[in-house]
């Protein structure tokens, strides 16, 4: 028996406009851009200008969260019930993106789900390696637990490189002794940074911005030239038997849906019960399109059912008490 496989059909007109656009502006330039560490740190413009693209919604809180090492933020919805969080990664390949890149996309999340989000800006190449990005992510999930949140009802997120994370961050949190949290959503995951099952599928060709061999030369960069299937660097290939319920959503043609069935076989393999949601058509994180996109929105309110459904306690009903009476007598 294999994981729980959720098809979901049919791509809209936006959709496929949103797909072809990013073909066409944005896939060369990523293909040609030669990645090292110096043409890294030009990447941090990205999240500067986010907010002329992906504005923050009026109606959300956004509250700083002063952490020493890296930045991070709250992100309310109106009517957010306090008790349950979500811990959110972004994406961007280790090295690009932030808070005002995923503001947006978060805000959505936080009233889908009902929750108040904790946003991480952990550091990421060219400054720190990939071991202290995961160790930022274990901090904010420690600073929950020690503000006083039941790990029953803290949700781990993030996509493509957040998604990651993610998994990284509860295999090391489980290995530092750690509570599981309730459950772990992750969009278009990295799982595995072995590059040779991505660049031999189909989806390689077909992926509306991601050049197969950005993610080699990436591999490199967050291994030093080395990429070894090491637990501490793939999580596909770590220990999952620990692991929390998790949802996994990914578009049908991209790249990272090697990834994303991957970790799915391994999951159910490990017991961890999991689901996972191929949308037909859809790009890379195309939950951050949801003001374009339909099915991103779509995809945003299952994640937000999900996070709901594994963040609310189950009550246990109550036995009722039964207390034994004497018999009436009967008159003859």
């Amino acid at each position: 028996m294999g994981p729980v496989i959720e098809a979901r059909p049919g791509t809209t007109i936006r959709a496929r406009l949103a797909a072809r656009g990013l073909k066409t502006a944005v896939r060369p330039m990523l293909t040609y851009w030669p990645l090292s560490y110096r043409s890294l740190r030009p990447a941090f413009a990205i999240d500067l200008a986010a907010p002329l693209a992906l504005p923050a919604p009026r109606w959300a809180d956004v509250e700083r969260v002063p952490f020493r090492d890296f930045r991070a933020e709250w992100v309310r919805a109106p009517e957010c019930a306090e008790d349950r969080v979500v811990l959110y990664f972004h994406g961007g390949g280790f090295f690009s993106c932030g808070l005002r890149t995923h503001r947006r996309m978060i805000a959505r999340i936080a009233s889908t789900a009902g929750a108040p989000v904790l946003s991480v800006a952990y550091r990421q190449l060219p400054a720190a390696p990939l071991a202290v990005s995961i160790a930022d992510c274990v901090h904010a999930y420690r600073f929950l637990l020690e503000k006083g949140y039941d790990p029953e009802r803290i949700v781990l997120a993030g996509d493509s490189a957040g998604g990651f994370l993610a998994f990284a961050a509860t295999q090391q949190a489980l290995a530092e002794g750690l509570p599981s949290p309730a459950a772990i959503v992750a969009l278009a995951p990295l799982t595995d940074l072995d590059h040779t099952a991505k660049v031999a599928h189909a989806n390689a060709k077909l992926d509306a911005y991601l050049p197969a061999r950005r993610v080699e030369r990436l591999a490199q960069l967050l291994t030093d030239g080395d990429v070894p299937l090491d637990p501490m660097v793939s999580p596909v290939n770590g220990d999952l038997s620990g692991l929390p319920p998790v949802l996994i959503q990914v578009g049908s043609t991209e790249m990272l849906r090697v990834d994303a069935e991957l970790m799915a076989e391994r999951l159910e393999d490990a017991g961890v019960p999991c689901r996972l949601q191929v949308w037909e058509g859809q790009v890379h994180v195309f939950q951050v399109f949801a003001d374009l996109v339909p099915e991103g929105l779509a995809a945003l309110h299952e994640v937000g059912a999900f996070i709901r459904e594994h963040s609310t306690p189950r009550v246990r009903p109550t036995r009722r008490r039964f207390t034994r009476r004497k018999p009436k007598s009967i008159a003859a």
